[in-house]
């Protein structure tokens, strides 16, 4: 059995877990605002922002001084303590780094074209760089790479360090991802018309695109008893269409039934599904579908995209986090919000929650769908249940 021994994480909500778990019971999220810096070249949108001062990288790693690298200090402070000990027991080459991200240093590369980057370094904009800056700063021996698969990058991340661990090529695998504001995503969903002007509303019938937001979030992993349990994971591939999801949503489908079967549960044990749901025509329609095909409308489900923006390749770790906060501290599981849009009548029925609920099984579902039909899944529970 693979464990969530401690998580780190900063994202629109908050820059620390206990600001996050406020904001999630609150439903109010200070970093999700109308953007003021320009980001899209035409029009108006909202993002999701980290609020605050950020960590600087050390002098001597200044070849991967980026914002993305920056944001994943912030999360990594968050549980050095437990990666100390882990090296302490292990040592420096039985500790993987797998992480997930599909802009890393991208905005630098952009400012650097704009002449407005005096600093910039190609290892900055390179998608593994994120994976290789957290295992040099950590001075770490062990795996260190990066996977990139769109918006279902660190959840696959997550897969492959549990893979790691249960191969036995290393005993602790610290995995997530960390994705960065830049113009190139606002502006390449913009030009697909997925981009939405005001802050996004999943499941909503006046919902008409993304929120694009930026985050770093990390999780330990091992074999040691840890609050969270890592029950199942599930992956698939649509191979149907490189921006649209399958018509039927096969792919989702088989990721969804690998994790069930991985865990070794059944659908009535789920207590809670994190949605992908990121409010697209698209995509929601086609995950409510998924959803009452597997589920019905008895499994209480929601997307907290309004909280946190899409956050791409870090969104699933983000909602993995988001997941180990409610099963570790007994937090309400999350409404959808519908307090400025309607719901979608014509969707799917699919338990889709409209107020915050206390009760619940300690089971945990948290879906990925990515751009190119790359799914996943991954199943989380309370060790003390």
């Amino acid at each position: 059995m693979i464990f969530v021994n401690a998580v780190g994480m900063v994202n629109a909500m908050g820059s620390s877990l206990d600001e996050i778990a406020a904001s999630l019971v609150t439903g109010q999220s200070p970093g999700m605002v109308p953007d003021t810096d320009g980001w899209l070249q035409q029009g108006e949108c909202w993002v999701g922002r980290v609020r605050g001062e950020l960590p600087p990288v050390p002098a001597e790693l200044s070849r991967h001084n980026s914002r993305n690298n920056r944001l994943l200090l912030a999360a990594l402070a968050q549980i050095q303590p437990q990666i100390d000990d882990a090296v302490a027991r292990f040592g420096r080459d039985r500790i993987a780094v797998v992480l997930g991200t599909s802009t890393s240093g991208l905005d630098e590369a952009d400012r650097k074209v704009s002449g407005t980057n005096d600093t910039y370094r190609y290892a900055q904009q390179e998608l593994g760089d994120p994976s290789r800056f957290v295992s040099e700063y950590l001075a770490l021996n062990g795996p260190a790479f990066t996977v990139s698969t769109a918006c279902s990058s660190s959840a696959r991340a997550a897969i492959t360090g549990k893979r790691l661990i249960e191969a036995g090529m290393v005993d602790v695998a610290i995995v997530g991802g960390a994705d960065t504001l830049s113009r190139m995503p606002i502006n390449g969903f913009n030009s697909l018309e997925s981009l939405s002007e005001r802050r996004c509303r999943p499941f909503s019938a006046e919902r008409n695109g993304i929120t694009i937001g930026e985050a770093a979030a990390l999780l330990l992993l091992s074999r040691d008893p840890g609050p969270v349990k890592l029950l199942g994971v599930g992956e698939s591939s649509d191979a149907w269409h490189m921006s649209a999801p399958h018509p039927e949503g096969a792919g989702a489908i088989r990721a969804i039934e690998m994790a069930l079967k991985e865990a070794g549960l059944t659908a009535a044990d789920i207590g809670y599904i994190n949605m992908h749901g990121t409010a697209t025509r698209l995509n929601d329609d086609i995950e409510a579908k998924v959803i009452h095909q597997l589920f019905g409308e008895s499994v209480p489900g929601s997307s907290t995209k309004h909280l946190t923006g899409h956050t791409l390749g870090a969104a699933g770790a983000c909602e993995a986090v988001l997941c180990y906060l409610m099963l570790t501290r007994n937090l309400p599981l999350p409404a959808q919000d519908f307090s400025d849009c309607t719901q979608d009548s014509e969707l799917a029925s699919c338990g889709l929650l409209t107020s915050a609920r206390a009760e619940y099984k300690p089971v945990m579902l948290s879906n990925s769908f990515a751009f190119g039909g790359n799914n996943a899944t991954l199943i989380f529970g309370a060790t003390h249940d």
